[in-house]
């Protein structure tokens, strides 16, 4: 077994960047007016969980830690409701929103096994 030395050796933490990736290729594609709305928020998501994580991961205390995780997680939970709105609104490809969609979901059980765990 691998130890952990840095939130960057944390395979949820390298997901959830993924999903940052994810997240930004598919507003690319939504409506100019959304810029500063649904765009901006579901970005905004997505960067809060590995921020979240990371910065959990740094605090000192387990305590911590799992409060940023159920952070993380609950930026998860806004994440899934704007795409779901951006799904019912025919915003972004639908191909990017099964890949966000898949991706969150696999995010976000490994954040619920964690905070779990702690």
């Amino acid at each position: 077994m691998e130890t952990i030395h840095s939130y960057k050796d944390l395979i949820v933490w390298e997901k959830a960047m993924d999903l940052v990736v994810l997240i930004y290729g598919l507003t690319k594609s939504f409506p100019e007016e959304e810029k500063y709305s649904l765009t901006n928020q579901m970005r905004r998501c997505a960067v809060s969980i590995p921020s979240n994580i990371a910065e959990g991961r740094r605090r000192g205390s387990q305590k911590d830690y799992r409060q940023f995780l159920i952070i993380a997680y609950g930026s998860g939970a806004e994440l899934e409701t704007q795409i779901e709105i951006a799904d019912r609104l025919d915003f972004g490809k639908s191909v990017e929103k099964i890949k966000a969609k898949d991706l969150l979901t696999e995010v976000m059980k490994m954040l619920n096994k964690m905070i779990s765990l702690l």
